[in-house]
């Protein structure tokens, strides 16, 4: 499975993709981060978003992306932009037919470390020891875009399971299940 993780920002959107499958070695093949002026326009900043995310898609054509969930934050502004820039890789990878998955920052946290309260620095060091990496990515938004695609590929399988049980049960399939009768 391959998979780019994208933590959205105006400033900076992290963007990394990871290959592999649960439970056996992963292999990251790139990290970066595609960068807009804080002084521009703010279409033209989310044209460069795009750009920046369709240039790696093209390059290395994920299966799935998988994009940080918004979630609230003090300022409005911030979360506004991140909203956006997350709307942009939605968009982008739903243009191509890629499946997007989101995931909470703190469900990312506890797939990647083990507790959803871990800090940047610990998202950084289990990145950098998980992908087998010399040192961990910088900016740590590059780090957090890993972590993403990394919780994605671990947590898909058991995802796909969930989807798959709800619609053979929203279907009426019988369930294969040994429950008591009563």
């Amino acid at each position: 499975m391959r998979v780019l993780g994208v933590d959205p920002g105006l400033t900076r959107c992290g963007v990394g993709v990871v290959e592999g499958v649960a439970g056996r070695p992963l292999t990251m093949l790139g990290v970066g981060v595609v960068r807009t002026p804080a002084d521009a326009e703010l279409g033209q900043r989310l044209v460069a978003v795009e750009q920046g995310i369709e240039q790696w898609l093209d390059e290395h054509r994920p299966e799935f992306v998988a994009v940080e969930r918004v979630f609230s934050q003090h300022n409005v502004r911030t979360v506004m932009g991140t909203a956006q820039a997350s709307a942009v890789a939605m968009l982008c990878a739903a243009r191509r037919g890629i499946p997007v998955a989101l995931h909470t920052p703190s469900e990312v946290k506890a797939a990647v470390t083990g507790s959803g309260r871990a800090d940047k620095a610990q998202v950084g060091a289990m990145v950098t020891r998980l992908l087998r990496l010399d040192a961990p990515p910088k900016p740590a938004d590059a780090a957090d875009a890993l972590a993403l695609a990394i919780c994605h590929i671990w947590r898909a399988p058991a995802q796909n399971r969930l989807q798959q049980a709800v619609a053979l049960h929203a279907a009426g399939a019988p369930s294969t299940s040994k429950g008591r009768r009563g």
